[in-house]
């Protein structure tokens, strides 16, 4: 079977970055090379697992560059998928924020988006674009719809959010408010208005959670919670099946979910930034103690990327071959993903061709096919 041989990199196989070649048959890792394959010299560059993203909500960039300005989803979706394959990112979660807030996370915008992702999956062969459902609590009206996607198979991760006591807390910061309504893409009253209104309806809201993790547990898809601040709160979601901490808020919350077994997830801009843009904890020494296990791109797919390379660069921290399992083998298996996330023989053939010295992505190979090649990569592919 024709496929393509990735020769003299140093390739990421298991748990040891080694000199050697990777061989691809078909759509997956295979164990030897040779016959009719293509050959690829990776001389000088690293062969490592595709990066796995289990939280990116960069894409609303693209659907929104500015408030109250859109494009259509067709568009941000093939926009998305450019950057994605750039940044090494192979498997895509795409945080899909379904709010009761008119706009850009409005049911509208949701309804856009999955109709975009359903005709791109069909032209566009790679990366592959999955949904991570980010289901705000209070927007009750939408609850029978993201019931129908969830058993139709359009989402793939549902995430449990609660961002309206938050904003509620922010009705007299006049900063916060015009943020929230001009994403919103209503006049500030208009959206105080709103709030108000959808805060009358809070107690709905644990009957519905109820049934949207009944619903993820009926079709098999994995369940985060988002934010957790208190150890009730992880104990809370834990007991609808949430298996993934996502952005806890506090140690003693991540060190509660490992404690578990549970995936830690937090951002890979925390990791590049050297902090968290909110102020919270540092990711990077988290990680180094076991506390982290995942890192997602969160609002900034390159940071993905990046972020093990800064982890490998911290005096006494991890190595880059454990650095990089934070991207890619530790999201694939919170994710349920058996079939990649590691360079072994019979997975996936999901491939970033990178060089250190950026980090900069040569080639990325999606289900052993060339889906991304720099001018240098299509000159190293013969």
């Amino acid at each position: 079977m024709p496929g393509f041989d990735i020769l003299a990199g140093t390739v990421l196989a298991g748990d040891r970055l080694e000199p050697g070649a990777l061989h691809l048959r078909g759509q997956e890792v295979a164990a030897t090379g040779g016959g009719a394959a293509r050959r690829f010299d990776a001389a000088g560059l690293l062969v490592l697992p595709g990066l796995v993203d289990i939280h990116g909500d960069a894409h609303e960039r693209a659907l929104q560059p500015r408030p109250g300005v859109g494009f259509p989803a067709a568009v941000a979706v093939r926009d998305t998928a450019a950057q994605l394959l750039a940044s090494g990112i192979t498997t895509a979660y795409l945080g899909v924020t379904l709010s009761w807030e008119p706009g850009l996370r409005s049911l509208g915008t949701w309804r856009a988006l999955m109709a975009a992702l359903d005709r791109a999956r069909a032209a566009l062969p790679a990366p592959d674009l999955r949904v991570h459902l980010r289901f705000e609590a209070d927007n009750l009206d939408a609850l029978d719809e993201a019931l129908a996607d969830i058993a139709a198979g359009r989402v793939h991760l549902l995430g449990f959010n609660d961002h309206t006591p938050p904003i509620l807390k922010r009705l007299h910061d006049p900063q916060q408010m015009a943020k929230y309504a001009g994403r919103a893409g209503l006049p500030e009253p208009e959206f105080r208005a709103l709030i108000e209104r959808i805060a009358a309806r809070r107690g709905e809201v644990p009957a519905a959670r109820a049934r949207l993790a009944a619903a993820a547990r009926a079709a098999g898809i994995p369940m985060l919670s988002h934010d957790d601040a208190t150890l009730e709160d992880r104990a809370h979601y834990r007991g609808h099946g949430a298996a993934i901490c996502e952005f806890p808020m506090a140690e003693s919350v991540a060190q509660d979910a490992r404690a578990h077994g549970e995936a830690v997830v937090m951002g890979a801009p925390n990791v590049v930034r050297g902090g968290s843009h909110l102020g919270w904890a540092s990711a990077a020494p988290l990680a180094e103690r076991g506390l982290v296990t995942v890192l997602a791109s969160d609002y900034h797919w390159p940071a993905l990327l990046e972020a093990p390379f800064a982890m490998a660069r911290r005096p006494g921290g991890l190595d880059l071959a454990r650095a990089w399992a934070l991207v890619s083998a530790n999201p694939a298996a919170a994710a349920g993903l058996a079939d990649r996330g590691a360079l072994l023989p019979g997975r996936r053939g999901d491939v970033a061709v990178v060089d250190p010295a950026g980090p900069r992505v040569i080639a990325v190979f999606c289900a052993g096919r060339p889906a991304h090649l720099t001018a240098e990569g299509a000159a190293r592919l013969h």
